[in-house]
């Protein structure tokens, strides 16, 4: 039975069907919990509509193209999802690599459109704690400015994080994506929320990704967020990426284009240092 004061350790037992014994329960989530036999799993909650089954349904989408590891759901509800705890290592150059190999391969997998949202997964998803809606669309550059950019812009202006006549900056990169974007991709399968908080370096050597916003989307997006917010051995990952599939000319000229997308989610989230970074990175772009 549910109720409402329900904790880590009750939803993982319900969802699970195995009796728990322990756990550890921070302040924030997700917390760990220990079952009966030594297993700890990783128990989170999420009270946005639609915000587990999202999640749930990016992990098994990105596992399904069996290249980046994940995390296995072991159960969910509308509110609870219980995971595989991953032990976790230093980062490794050799870990590293063999993760750009990996994340070129989930990338190749693809996706049935720019937008698409992962099979199960609702259309009104969330990046973080922002709302991510995921509409379809078949031309990169139009979709990426009317999903991506324009509404944490139009957010971050109504929050007078951007100001007014800052905003101009970022919409005439919109105006020019046609000639910004380098030369067409097909949709590519994404993390979408690819920042080193949500990269696990394992005990076990491999690479494990969690907290996806995954939807089908340009394949430098991931790669451009993976380089802002800093990753180790980075340079690794990039070497390994290009080995298994090279990107199209230019693209150190489109990391900029690409960090807008996150900059203006976390200017919408959390203030005005990340919206004087997107507004740096557009007037990048905007020079070339």
């Amino acid at each position: 039975m549910v109720t409402r004061d329900e904790g880590p350790a009750q939803a993982a037992s319900r969802l699970t069907g195995r009796r728990v014994t322990g756990g550890r329960v921070p302040s924030g989530s997700p917390a760990e919990v220990t079952f009966d036999d030594g297993t700890t799993v990783m128990v989170k909650r999420a009270d946005a509509p639609g915000a587990v089954r999202a999640e749930v349904a990016g992990l098994r989408w990105l596992g399904g193209a069996g290249a980046v590891r994940v995390p296995g759901v072991l159960g969910h509800d509308e509110h609870w999802m219980v995971t595989e705890r991953v032990p976790t290592g230093p980062p490794d150059a050799g870990a590293a690599l063999r993760f750009g190999h990996a994340l070129a391969a989930l990338h190749a997998a693809g996706a049935p459109a720019f937008g698409a949202a992962p099979p199960g997964g609702p259309v009104d998803a969330y990046i973080g704690l922002a709302p991510m809606r995921n509409a379809p669309g078949t031309d990169w550059p139009a979709w990426y400015a009317e999903h991506r950019v324009l509404p944490y812009l139009r957010a971050a202006v109504d929050a007078g994080t951007v100001r007014p006549g800052e905003a101009g900056v970022i919409e005439r990169v919109c105006a020019r994506l046609p000639e910004l974007a380098g030369p067409a991709e097909p949709p590519a399968r994404l993390h979408g929320d690819l920042w080193n908080g949500n990269v696990l370096w394992g005990a076990d050597g491999e690479v494990r990704v969690i907290d996806p916003a995954a939807h089908g989307g340009h394949r430098e997006t991931d790669l451009a967020m993976l380089e802002l917010f800093g990753c180790p051995h980075l340079e690794r990952v990039l070497a390994g990426y290009q080995e298994a599939a090279p990107l199209a000319d230019g693209h150190r000229r489109r990391v900029g284009v690409h960090q807008l997308f996150p900059l203006l989610v976390h200017a919408v989230l959390f203030g005005r240092s990340y919206a004087e970074q997107a507004l740096a990175a557009a007037r990048g772009a905007l020079a070339g």
